[in-house]
């Protein structure tokens, strides 16, 4: 409860935390998804609801090196996730720290997804998916963190901005499970090519992350599965970018027919 108290307070209040939880004496990552429960039960009783979740470590050499047995995640919220129009958005962050800019693909569920899917049946049962600008933003100084941290600390999550929806039917679901696989995607600042990343980064496709973290939440909390209507953003396709106030941020793909989206940082 102390812990859930430190990083809800530094969340509001834009503070740092001098020392991550994963340095202090029984702290694990079955502590970090107590920690990250209380969390929402704060949230909760403030008025907000969550509106899906967010994955993290979707990279399996990742895995290796912190000893994960599969990825992790955090909750996303109504006051934190911004629809755009016309494929452009604008965020203001309050009490930023250090943020980053990630692209991301982002599902919307249409009916829960049984155990052990494969890219095709994740797909179906996806309602639409989108472009999305995560934007993560860090407690913890110089971004060093280990994976109980980042559960603990809403997943570094500050923003979620989704470009236009694409809905998802069965004729295109052969398409796009090739698609999601081996698409390019760049992310660019103010016009200039930060980084090219491709969706196989995202766990060898955003569709097989979906299935993953459907998987590991239904290991860890059989009793609250991915639900219709929930989003689930799928894990960064390139490296995070630190972003500032008066950035402007594209995110554009090829291989896969989803429109652009612009990100302006307020």
């Amino acid at each position: 409860v102390a812990i859930a108290q430190e990083l809800f307070d530094a969340y509001e209040n834009g503070a740092f935390v001098a020392q991550p939880p994963s340095l202090r004496p029984g702290f694990d990552l079955n502590a970090a998804y107590e920690v990250e429960l209380r969390l929402k039960q704060m949230r909760e009783a403030q008025g907000h609801r969550s509106v899906g979740r967010k994955v993290g470590y979707a990279n399996k050499a990742v895995w290796r090196v912190f000893k994960l047995e599969t990825l992790v995640w955090a909750h996303m919220y109504d006051d934190s996730v911004h629809y755009t129009s016309g494929g452009a958005g604008e965020v203001r962050v309050p009490h930023a720290r250090s943020l980053k800019v990630e692209p991301e693909i982002v599902f919307g569920m249409k009916r829960p997804l049984e155990d052990g899917a494969d890219a095709a049946a994740a797909l179906a049962a996806v309602d639409w998916l989108a472009l999305g600008f995560e934007i993560i933003d860090c407690p913890y100084p110089d971004w060093k963190f280990h994976p109980g941290d980042f559960v603990a600390s809403f997943g570094l999550h500050a923003a979620l901005v989704v470009g236009e929806k694409v809905q998802v039917t069965a004729d295109l679901i052969p398409a796009l499970v090739e698609q999601l696989a081996s698409f390019k995607a760049r992310a660019l600042k103010s016009g200039e090519l930060m980084e090219e990343g491709s969706g196989k980064n995202s766990l060898k496709s955003p569709a097989l992350c979906l299935a993953e973290l459907n998987s590991a939440i239904r290991k860890r909390f059989p009793e609250e599965p991915l639900a219709p209507g929930e989003l689930v953003s799928t894990g960064t396709l390139t490296a995070g970018h630190l972003a500032s106030t008066g950035d402007e941020w594209r995110f554009e793909v090829e291989g896969i027919s989803l429109p652009p989206l612009i990100l302006n940082l307020k």
